[in-house]
């Protein structure tokens, strides 16, 4: 059924033949400790460069879409038991052989502790920055910052680094101050700039697509950077609105000097929008207040982006779509409560879908982010482990995939 490769000294096997590679037997490939690659063949403009096979049904995607969050039954008589063995370990990376620098992705792997280099310092970025510094010091090494104004940069870099534990019990990350040349020599790249936030009092409804516009000339700027400097590292958007500005770093990464797409920038699964988590939060602190919901706690998910077209499903196995939609509702005006109080809503979003959300990511944990599933970046449960991004897979109910569906048909049509 496979076709078993050697390329680099890595496992390569695919269900197509690739004449150009040097073939083995399934002997050889099964004597083999580490990661396996399978190889597919999508189109670059709806599907990632690489992702971790989590379930044997990976194997013969023609598409990648929503449904790639709904859990299928698969006949595994026709895998191989030390293959099936493999996925079930984590050790198989699906790897998309359309994008011209698909074999670079045989040699990326993730580091023991991260260096991260995060983008302004506003609200958002203070905030995320003093979570990062107080949590993080098992996990990432050092954290780069930059702003527009230097003396933000020299304010937080004595702040930052005076935030100790009593008698050092815990360790914590350095921060220093860097360049904007040195922002991408890092594993993880934070975007958190932002050119206009409504202000409190005023009338708008729904602030994240007040910033899209401006947002997105800002972010393709950095996409841009990100692509000429070969960038190999995650590309963290914690800015407004996040799914669709995960949508224009990627599309802008990937166009030629002529305008062209040629898909050498940012693969999409480099792309994660932080966004969800504290969505997933606020409907924790409703939840909280009603016996009505209470399980949501044990039994809810959240999906979709920060803002309009959240999904709030009250409970997997007993979904009840009155009180998900209700649930919904006051999740998704949380903010604005926040607003009424004279006070923009920034503390929760940097530090659920900011700092927490991040280090689970670092942590290969399970989190909240949007990552991309067939040309759309879409919030769901996700983890990032050594052999890529592996999404939760869950028997979903049909009236509430098709809420999804309704979701990632206007995410889709915006860009």
């Amino acid at each position: 059924m496979f076709h078993y490769y050697n390329l680099q000294n890595k496992i390569l096997f695919s269900i197509k033949e690739y004449p150009s590679l040097n073939r083995i037997t399934e002997i050889e490939a099964k004597n083999h400790d580490n990661n396996i690659y399978f190889l597919n063949s999508l189109n670059p403009a709806t599907s990632r460069k690489s992702f971790s096979i989590s379930d044997s049904s990976l194997f013969f995607l023609e598409k990648e879409n929503l449904s790639l969050l709904q859990k299928k039954d698969f006949n595994n008589k026709s895998i191989p038991e030390w293959i099936l063995d493999k996925i079930n370990s984590r050790n198989v990376v699906s790897i998309n052989t359309q994008y011209p620098n698909w074999i670079e992705s045989l040699n990326y792997n993730f580091p023991k502790k991260w260096k991260l280099t995060l983008l302004a310092l506003g609200d958002v970025g203070g905030t995320l920055l003093t979570g990062l510094r107080l949590i993080g010091g098992d996990y990432i090494s050092e954290i780069g910052i930059y702003d527009r104004e230097e003396t933000n940069v020299k304010r937080w870099e004595y702040e930052a680094n005076q935030i100790t534990s009593p008698f050092n019990k815990y360790s914590h990350p350095e921060v220093y101050g860097t360049t904007k040349d040195e922002l991408f020599d890092c594993n993880m790249f934070i975007f958190c700039a932002s050119r206009s936030v409504p202000p409190v009092g005023s009338n708008t409804t729904d602030v994240r697509m007040a910033q899209f516009q401006s947002n997105s000339e800002i972010i393709s700027e950095y996409a841009k950077i990100a692509r000429e400097k070969n960038f190999k590292g995650i590309f963290a958007v914690v800015s407004d609105p996040v799914d669709l500005l995960c949508k224009v770093a990627f599309l802008e990464s990937n166009k030629s000097h002529s305008g062209e797409f040629d898909f050498a920038g940012l693969g999409a699964e480099q792309i994660r929008g932080y966004g969800l988590g504290v969505m997933n939060a606020r409907a924790i602190y409703y939840a909280k207040k009603n016996t009505e919901t209470i399980h949501y706690l044990e039994e809810g998910r959240a999906f979709g982006p920060h803002g309009d077209g959240l999904v709030i499903a009250d409970s997997i196995q007993n979904y009840n779509e009155e009180i998900s939609t209700n649930l919904t509702n006051k999740t998704k005006t949380a903010n604005l409560e926040v607003r009424k109080t004279g006070f923009k809503p920034y503390i929760a979003p940097a530090l659920s879908s900011g700092a927490l959300s991040i280090l689970a990511t670092i942590q290969g944990d399970w989190h909240y982010s949007a990552t991309y599933m067939g040309g759309v970046f879409m919030g769901a449960k996700n983890k990032l482990t050594q052999s890529g991004t592996e999404l939760e897979r869950l028997d979903l109910p049909i009236s509430l995939f098709d809420e999804l569906k309704n979701t990632y048909e206007k995410l889709e049509n915006i860009i």
